[in-house]
C-alpha cells in the first residue's frame, strides 16, 4: 500500500498538477481520470485516502485538502518503509475537474525511453535531476507483466534499453508465463524497503521496467547520477527528498482557485 499512495501523489501531480483530481469519480457532469490508460486497473489506495479524509473532516471539517491529505499520506508511507521524511508544505487546493486527457499524455509511461522521460519531466517544471531521484520510488511496489513487455522481448531494438543480464531477463519471461497480469517486484532485492538497492539493481541489468533500465541509455550524466545513488543511500535520500518538495510544489492553486472538498471523490455541491 505504501507504493500505491506514492504512486497516486506521481499520478495526480503530472496532469494537472498536485490537486487532488486523480481522486474524483466519474459523473455525469465530469471525467475523472481513473480510466485513462496508466491508471485504469492500476492505481490503488483510493479508498485509504478516504477513510483518512473521513477522519479529517469529524474532527475539522473542510480543513485539510483532500491533495495535502495525498501529499502527506505519500511523505509517510516513504518514511513507514525505511525511506526519509520531509517537511511537506502545506495549502494545496482540490480541483473542481479533471483531465483525462492529461493523464494519458502526460504521465510518463513504464515503456518510456530516456528522452521521452526528460521530456515529460522537463514540461511539468522538473529538472532530469529529479527525474532521477523520483525514479527510485521504484524501490518499493510491484508492476503487472503487461507493464514491462520491452524487457520481455529480450531484444535490442532502437529505443529499447540494452539487455546486459540475459539470467534475470530469462527469469521474467518465465514469471510471465503466468499472464500479463501476473506481478514482478519492482526492486528484487528489498522489494518491501525504500533504499537505494533501486539503482544498483539498474547498474547490473536488473531495471524491472524499460524506463527503469533505460536511465543508463547515452546520457553519461545521468549514468553518474544513478551510479552515486547506487553507492550512497544518504545521496539519493537527499535528492529523493528535495524532488518531492519541488514535485509537490507542481500546479499549486492560490487561495482563491480550487475548494476543500468534503468527499475526496465529488466536487462539493
Amino acid at each position: 500500500m505504501a507504493a500505491s499512495l506514492l504512486r497516486l501523489h506521481f499520478h495526480d501531480c503530472f496532469v494537472l498538477g498536485c490537486d487532488a483530481s486523480v481522486l474524483l469519480d466519474d459523473t455525469q457532469n465530469l471525467v475523472g481520470e481513473k480510466t485513462a490508460g496508466p491508471n485504469q486497473n492500476s492505481l490503488r489506495g483510493f479508498d485509504v485516502i478516504d477513510s483518512i479524509k473521513s477522519e479529517l473532516e469529524l474532527t475539522c471539517p473542510q480543513t485539510v485538502s483532500c491533495a495535502d491529505t495525498l501529499a502527506i499520506a505519500a511523505r509517510d508511507s516513504v518514511l513507514l518503509s525505511g525511506g526519509p521524511t520531509w517537511e511537506v508544505e502545506m495549502g494545496r487546493k482540490d480541483s473542481r475537474t479533471a483531465s483525462l486527457n492529461g493523464a494519458n499524455n502526460n504521465i510518463p509511461g513504464p515503456n518510456s525511453t530516456l528522452t521521452i522521460l526528460i521530456n515529460k519531466f522537463n514540461n511539468v517544471g522538473l529538472s532530469s535531476k529529479d527525474m532521477v531521484a523520483l525514479s527510485g520510488a521504484h524501490t518499493i511496489g510491484k508492476a503487472r507483466c503487461a507493464t514491462f513487455t520491452g524487457r520481455l522481448s529480450g531484444s535490442n531494438n532502437a529505443g529499447e534499453p540494452p539487455i546486459t543480464n540475459t539470467e534475470f531477463i530469462q527469469s521474467l519471461q518465465q514469471l510471465c508465463t503466468g499472464g500479463s497480469s501476473t506481478l514482478a517486484t519492482l526492486d528484487l532485492t528489498t522489494p518491501a524497503t525504500f533504499d537505494n538497492n533501486y539503482y544498483s539493481n539498474i547498474l547490473s541489468g536488473q531495471g524491472l521496467l524499460p524506463s527503469d533500465q533505460a536511465l543508463l541509455t547515452d546520457n553519461a550524466d545521468i549514468a553518474l547520477l544513478v551510479e552515486a545513488y547506487a553507492m550512497d543511500p544518504f545521496a539519493f535520500f537527499d535528492d529523493f527528498t528535495k524532488a518531492m518538495v519541488n514535485m509537490g510544489r507542481l500546479g499549486m492553486a492560490g487561495e482563491d482557485s480550487g475548494e476543500v472538498r468534503r468527499n475526496c471523490r465529488f466536487v462539493n455541491q
